[in-house]
Parts: structure tokens; C-alpha cells; sequence
């Protein structure tokens, strides 16, 4: 993982899919977690905030471990799962103990219908994930058979063994998002069309623009439609939705780069450094400069 993605200091730190350490190249790995962390390459910054562009699942078997994605704070215990997506940033916690079983998945390694069913990128899912015992059975039931397949070298050829681990990590994602939808939050934002409209919108266009009216106008909703869409989705307003994006993009980029403030606001939608900063603290109660210093 040495080719971690940097263009100068204007870039966040991006790591790539570990594919040297996957058992004969495939685009995923399966393994335990632990002394080494075999399955994470040994110069990854675990415990500074850095962003990965491939998938991790951990089901941990021992807690708790507080972990740090996107700049929230989780605390997992035993049967509880962690899943991160390409994209986001995360650290891992210098005193906690990670025990368990961590998958790791390459984007372009299932195909596209796989990928809807499974809602491989619903960044609106939470993160942290806390199975009831039944779920916590097939969950991990379907992860050792595909450890099981993942390891099994030597039984089929490769491209039959690709196929296979397409099949059995498929097994185990359905599984993974049945439980992410199975919150009464999280069910509402998937049922919702018009929100999940919304959301994509947003997702392409927080950068240059801020306006709710705009969105509606995109997306052909009237704004009191997409209000009651997004509340009922979020409990929040499409407003506020659209600033918390904004919010998280800039603490990436002050976190991640050596962009001057004043450019990270530009990058975010604020062409002025002062409206920026003001915004910025409006949300956080600290300013970019003291969010900035906090993290180095």
C-alpha cells in the first residue's frame, strides 16, 4: 500500500485495496484481526485519521474498541459489526483490542446488481451495526463459509474460485444489509424515493451548491414535498442535511490536506474564506484553523 494516493497537500491521504495481501490477487480478503493486522498493509497511519477506498467489515468478537469514522466516534463490543465504505475517513484506536473477523473488498469485485441489492454504497446507513442473536448466527455463519472458500486454494481453478467467493460474499452481504435496513431509520430513507433522489443530488452537487429551492427545481419536487421527504427520512431538515455534508467534506479536507483554509472553504462552496469560517464554526462551535490544529 505503499502508492497511497497524495497529489501534493491538496489531496486527502486515499489508501487503496490491499491486493498484495490477498490470497492469489483476488479483490477481497477474509481474515482474523489481531497482532500484525496481516490483512492491513504495515504502512497504513492505523491510528491517524486516513481514508481507504475500499470496503471493511469487522465483526468483532471481544470490546469494547472505539473507532472513528467520518469524525464520529463508535464504541463496538462483541457481535457488534463495523462497516466502512470507500470514501470515508476513519482511525483506529490506539488502546483498544481488535478481536475478530475483518473482510475487505474491493469496489468492481461483485457485480453492479449485487451492489444495489446490497446497498454497498447507502452512506446514509449508520456504520456501527448491533445484531440480535439470530442475525449474529447467520451472520457469522456465512462469514466462516466464506473464509472457508477464500482460503481453499487448491480445490478449483482460479477463475471458478473467483466465482464462488462472488457467490458466498454475496450470502454474507445480503445478509449484512437486511440487518443495516432493518432500523426504523434507515428502512424510511430506503422506502423514500423522493429522499433518496435527494440524497444523491446532494452527494454530486454539495460542493457548488447549497440551496434547497435549487435541489426541488433539479429533482421536480415542490419544497414543501422534498421537506417532508427528507424529514421523514432524517428527522432533519433537506437544509440541514445538505450543510452536515458540507461540514463533513470540509473537516476532510482540513484533516486530510495542507489546503489553506481559504481554498478548503472554495472547495466546499465558499468562495469567501471569512462566510467559510463563520459557517464552519456556526456548526462545529470551532474554527477551521482550531478543528485543524486539534488533529496534528
Amino acid at each position: 500500500m505503499a502508492d497511497a494516493r497524495v497529489q501534493g497537500g491538496d489531496a486527502i491521504r486515499t489508501f487503496p485495496f490491499p491486493a498484495d495481501l490477498s490470497v492469489l490477487g483476488v479483490g477481497m480478503q477474509v481474515g482474523q484481526m489481531g497482532t500484525g493486522r496481516t490483512w492491513h498493509a504495515a504502512d497504513a497511519p492505523l491510528e491517524r485519521v486516513h481514508r481507504i477506498d475500499f470496503h471493511v467489515v469487522m465483526l468483532f468478537g471481544e470490546g469494547p474498541v472505539h473507532h472513528m469514522i467520518d469524525f464520529a466516534e463508535y464504541e463496538a463490543n462483541a457481535g457488534d459489526l463495523l462497516w466502512i465504505r470507500p470514501g470515508q475517513v476513519h482511525r483506529f484506536s490506539g488502546t483498544g483490542d481488535y478481536r475478530g473477523t475483518v473482510l475487505t473488498m474491493q469496489p468492481g469485485f461483485l457485480p453492479r446488481a449485487t451492489v444495489e441489492a446490497t446497498g454497498l454504497y447507502r452512506y446514509d446507513l449508520p456504520p456501527l451495526l448491533h445484531p440480535d442473536e439470530a442475525q449474529l448466527t447467520g451472520l457469522r455463519s456465512a462469514l466462516a463459509q466464506l473464509q472457508r472458500e477464500y482460503e481453499d486454494t487448491t480445490t478449483l481453478p482460479l477463475s471458478l474460485h473467483t466465482a464462488v467467493l462472488r457467490h458466498s460474499l454475496t450470502a454474507f452481504l445480503l445478509r449484512l444489509a437486511h440487518l443495516a435496513a432493518s432500523s426504523a431509520q434507515a428502512a424510511r430513507g430506503q422506502g423514500d424515493t423522493t429522499f433518496t433522489l435527494f440524497r444523491d443530488a446532494v452527494e454530486k452537487g454539495f460542493a457548488t451548491n447549497h440551496s434547497v429551492s435549487a435541489y426541488a427545481d433539479q429533482l421536480g419536487y415542490s419544497r414543501r414535498t422534498l421537506v417532508r421527504a427528507v424529514r421523514a427520512a432524517t428527522g432533519e431538515t433537506p437544509k440541514g442535511f445538505i450543510d452536515k455534508r458540507v461540514v463533513l467534506e470540509a473537516k476532510r479536507l482540513l484533516a486530510h490536506t495542507d489546503m489553506p483554509i481559504g481554498r478548503v472553504g472554495v472547495a466546499v462552496g465558499f468562495p469567501d474564506a471569512a462566510n467559510f469560517s463563520k459557517f464552519f464554526h456556526q456548526h462545529t462551535d470551532v474554527t477551521p484553523a482550531a478543528f485543524r490544529a486539534e488533529l496534528r
